[in-house]
């Protein structure tokens, strides 16, 4: 954390996820919790040993908005789906100014992005810190839990970089150290994102540390790291990570397209289990209706439905209608369930196999390996009930692909805002679509409370 609005203390972080952790009715899908964990403690107690730390790394995972992983409230989903061409409508005046690209500074949605990737930051630097500084931890437990933490903080620097490019590199505690961090460069924080993940392969284990999938194993951290390689258009090493995690037999295409975000999930790779006390994954509580004849609070646009070809089983599945308006609108519907639940239907689903299967396509096509590039693209369009591709050519493949991603992966992670952008197709394709999008739209502004409590932080251009 950067900034003294959103600090905190070692001790308050710690007492914080204990508190936060003992309230949990349904933890041990996670890990196991103590029965009675203290509700206040200091950093040497709380990571004396392992069952006092499993409490703090309990905290990092808890699906809950404002509290523990910092996309318990989708906020990334339907911010970036929206400035993108997926979500056409918002009815909120704040989250609509990401469509129309109107966006200040001032806009609650863009600090709340940009806040809530701190505070989570932060707890995991709290987790990494106690646990290497610890003394009286094994080795093994310690080199174990390193390496989750340097996933998930990988996993929130690649969002900050794509989201607002260059952002203070935060990797201790110390508020004296970090209250007044300029921003790194966009070098500087791919380069972390890849030694943690290159650490945390060094570290965890083929199995997942607990039960499901909450928890990083080796291939969340190859997985994650072919997808980094990607953006920074490192075809042979995107390639080797992606082939790695999809020839290890631990995954497997679900068969239906319904199945695909259910807990428990073949081809999840890494999902947070929604367990809290009011609605399920977050997507569902903001795209699905609560009633009957209520209206989405997000609609598809017409360019992303015109995308689907005929007979696409992603569409029967993924999309939903309501016309008792006397219109018919479509809304996202990956994720059904809105009713809470201690033992959830679905997952927050992080990775899953099928987008492996794309940057290995991706990567195979940039390496003039097209007939790979093709039977990835086909075991997904064969998943959707599609005919295989007729892409021949590395530019006809390469448009396959990305057509590919942009209906399997829509308003997923904001990887549709995120090709657009890595792909320098942003321009084209958003300015044909709606007004208002220039160069400076591509990234969004940096809150305005943040650079007025850090007067090394620059605003973004544009804003």
């Amino acid at each position: 954390m950067i900034m003294k609005k959103i600090f905190f203390s070692t001790t308050q972080i710690m007492t914080g996820i204990l508190i936060m952790t003992a309230s949990l009715t349904s933890c041990k899908k996670l890990i196991e919790i103590p029965s009675n964990p203290p509700s206040s403690i200091t950093q040497k107690e709380q990571f004396a040993d392992s069952a006092t730390t499993m409490t703090a790394v309990a905290g990092i995972y808890v699906y809950n908005a404002g509290i523990g992983f910092a996309y318990s409230d989708a906020r990334l989903t339907y911010n970036t789906s929206l400035s993108a061409d997926e979500l056409s409508s918002a009815l909120n005046s704040d989250n609509q100014q990401f469509y129309n690209y109107t966006l200040t500074p001032l806009n609650s949605g863009a600090e709340a992005l940009w806040t809530t990737h701190y505070q989570s930051i932060y707890q995991v630097n709290a987790v990494l810190n106690g646990v290497t500084n610890s003394v009286s931890l094994s080795a093994t437990f310690k080199k174990q839990i390193a390496g989750e933490m340097e996933v998930v903080r990988a996993l929130y620097y690649f969002n900050l970089v794509n989201l607002y490019d260059g952002v203070p590199l935060v990797t201790q505690t110390d508020y004296n150290q970090t209250d007044r961090l300029p921003k790194a460069t966009t070098a500087a924080i791919y380069t972390q994102i890849m030694t943690d993940l290159a650490d945390a392969q060094k570290k965890l284990a083929v199995t997942y540390p607990s039960s499901g999938r909450a928890r990083p194993n080796l291939y969340t951290a190859m997985g994650l790291l072919a997808k980094v390689n990607l953006y920074q258009g490192k075809w042979q090493y995107a390639y080797n990570e992606a082939d790695s995690v999809i020839q290890s037999g631990n995954y497997s295409l679900e068969p239906n397209p319904k199945n695909v975000f259910l807990d428990g999930s073949s081809e999840a790779i890494w999902q947070i289990p929604s367990n809290q006390g009011y609605y399920g994954v977050a997507d569902a509580q903001n795209f699905v209706p609560n009633y009957s004849g209520a209206i989405p609070g997000y609609l598809l646009t017409t360019s992303l439905l015109n995308a689907f070809e005929t007979g696409d089983k992603r569409f029967q599945d993924w999309v939903a209608s309501d016309a008792s308006s006397g219109n018919t609108l479509y809304y996202p519907y990956k994720y059904k369930n809105v009713v809470a639940s201690t033992t959830p239907v679905e997952d927050q689903m992080v990775l899953r196999l099928a987008e492996l299967y794309l940057i290995r396509a991706e990567a195979a096509a940039h390496l003039n390996n097209l007939t790979q590039a093709l039977a990835d693209v086909n075991s997904i369009r064969t998943r959707a009930g599609l005919a295989p591709s007729t892409a021949s050519t590395e530019t006809g493949v390469l448009n396959a692909i990305m057509q590919e991603r942009r209906i399997e992966l829509f308003c997923e992670w904001g990887n549709r805002w995120y090709d657009l952008k890595r792909t320098g197709t942003a321009a084209q394709v958003l300015g044909a679509e709606k007004t208002g999008f220039n160069a400076n739209s591509a990234l969004y502004p940096i809150p305005q409370s943040q650079i007025l409590l850090n007067n090394q932080l620059k605003q973004n251009p544009g804003y």
